[in-house]
């Protein structure tokens, strides 16, 4: 086949009538072929480009450029690498190949004129190849796209293919492509590999994974720290997370795990809530048959549940004398031994400790192992109360307000000057949870979208007169009632006055946060009916 030469140039002229047909004239004269053009104009400009096809020897260029130098108006003429078409062509073309879809087109004659990278490597093909050729004899699902050609679309059709590469699972997706007047010109498909879908079905469903972007703050206190813990993520070092209940340990614990990259799982463990009796089994696991009750089996203790990835005990001060002694061991052996088993298996997991007390403290009073202390203080990190950062409170309050109002489908609300005047005043005992508490209640109890200062309520509010915007007593007054029956009284009159608010059942429940399910047991319980 006769390879041809190009020659590109760009032509900029006074805009006039007449321009294209004087550079086709003078083109054709010199016995060339144009192979492409295109004119834009600017302002009193016109700027036409053109490619020009010659044999294999580009003969008399600058006879050529000398003949349109000379007409009527030209002001600038240059040679040219690329025309802006093809500039154009070469973007698109960048953006389909870094997409993660299959992704090809046909004209209105069924010929392929755009194909991927991920197309190409699931045909087993180049796009060089496949590009003009018919779409039947590539073996692809044509009937669905000769459709297309016809109006029609598909869309998440399963198809499989079978080609040299092996078979293909995957969702097929099918439009017609239309010129500006509507007429259809041809018709383009995506294709999703079924495992691509697979593996975000899972990481929906799968437990989402923390990083340290979701630790909201950006005060000196709380940047500190999170430099701190990305600085020790990669290592495989042990981690000991001194702070306030409430200041969000197991977020960083979880955040360090993230950015760690082990493989293996995030194995959350609170030492003060496994009972005396179930602490060592639970923790190490044990042979079947090993004491009365347990499983014939055995069981993996959480340890090597964690194998390759992490395991955070958290309040690892309430460990008992005993569980002290077998973690220390574990420590110092790397390996953990089941109850009941005659050998120990190896342990990959990195540790990680919590704990809200002074462990030194406990050291000195003994009841807590001096030597088990210095093996898990290795990299203390400690993370500030929110009363020493309080300059974070409005970014915090509003990502609670904002969680909020997307979980219950309505719009996010804004705190008022005096309610984050009132929520600065505060202490924080409870830090970030009691935050979060006191924010998400706000939210529940007032209906304006500007929240005041009369619906933040703290702990030691709760059974005090509310009289929120509207004067709608939503918290009754102390009575002598015990706490169970006023609390009654206060989720019966909010059930009602969610239902005032919304048309059905299921709604009322989304505003109150509760199931459909929920809120009808509710109402049986408190005799509450919607009202028609």
């Amino acid at each position: 086949m006769l390879e041809r030469n190009h020659l590109k140039l760009s032509l900029r002229f006074q805009d006039r009538v007449g321009i294209v047909a004087e550079i086709s004239n003078t083109i054709a004269a010199m016995r060339l072929n144009i192979a492409a053009m295109e004119v834009v104009r600017e302002a009193d400009e016109a700027l036409v480009f053109v490619d020009i096809e010659a044999g294999p020897e580009l003969a008399a260029t600058d006879q050529l450029i000398a003949r349109l130098d000379i007409l009527n108006g030209l002001r600038k003429i240059e040679v040219r690498q690329h025309l802006p078409h093809e500039e154009r062509e070469k973007r698109f073309l960048v953006v389909l190949d870094n997409m993660s879809d299959g992704v090809f087109s046909i004209d209105r004659h069924a010929r392929v004129t755009t194909i991927n990278r991920v197309a190409c490597q699931a045909l087993g093909c180049r796009a060089r190849d496949v590009v003009g050729r018919p779409l039947a004899e590539l073996g692809l699902p044509q009937n669905l796209l000769l459709k297309c050609l016809e109006g029609e679309e598909f869309s998440h059709l399963k198809q499989n293919l079978i080609t040299e590469q092996g078979r293909f699972e995957f969702f097929l997706t099918g439009r017609p492509t239309r010129d500006d007047d509507g007429r259809i010109i041809g018709a383009v498909a995506f294709a999703r590999d079924m495992r691509e879908v697979r593996k975000l079905a899972h990481s929906l469903t799968d437990a989402p994974q923390i990083s340290f972007t979701d630790i909201v703050g950006r005060t000196p206190a709380i940047t500190n720290a999170i430099a701190f813990a990305q600085k020790i993520a990669p290592t495989d070092a042990l981690v000991s997370i001194y702070g306030e209940s409430g200041t969000g340990k197991e977020l960083f614990a979880r955040a360090i795990h993230a950015a760690s990259e082990r493989n293996g799982s995030f194995v959350p463990v609170n030492c003060a809530a496994l009972p005396e009796n179930l602490l060592e089994s639970e923790l190490f696991g044990y042979e079947g048959g090993s004491f009365t009750g347990s499983s014939r089996k055995g069981r993996l203790g959480l340890f090597e549940t964690a194998h390759k990835g992490t395991i955070f005990l958290d309040e690892v001060a309430e460990l008992s004398p005993a569980a002290q002694a077998k973690v220390l061991r574990l420590l110092q052996e790397k390996a953990v031994r089941r109850i009941g088993a005659a050998r120990e298996v190896n342990l990959s997991a990195r540790i990680i400790t919590a704990t809200n007390c002074d462990l030194e403290s406990r050291v000195r009073g003994g009841r807590f192992r001096q030597d088990l202390f210095y093996r898990i203080n290795v990299l203390p990190l400690h993370i500030p109360p929110l009363r020493h950062r309080r300059e974070d409170l409005t970014d915090l309050v509003n990502h609670f307000l904002f969680r909020l109002a997307r979980r219950l489908g309505k719009p996010r609300q804004r705190l008022s000057a005096a309610a984050l005047a009132k929520l600065k005043a505060h202490d924080w005992p409870g830090n970030i949870r009691e935050l979060k508490n006191v924010a998400e209640r706000a939210a529940i109890l007032c209906d304006a979208g500007t929240i005041d200062a009369a619906c933040i309520l703290f702990s030691h509010e709760l059974g005090q007169r509310l009289q929120p915007p509207g004067n709608a007593q939503l918290v009754p007054a102390l009575s002598g009632e015990g706490l169970k029956a006023q609390t009654a009284a206060l989720e019966r009159r909010l059930i009602t006055k969610a239902l005032e608010q919304r048309p059905s059942i299921r709604q009322a429940a989304k505003q109150l946060g509760i199931s459909h399910s929920g809120l009808i047991k509710k109402m049986r319980k408190y005799d509450v009916r919607l009202e028609t």
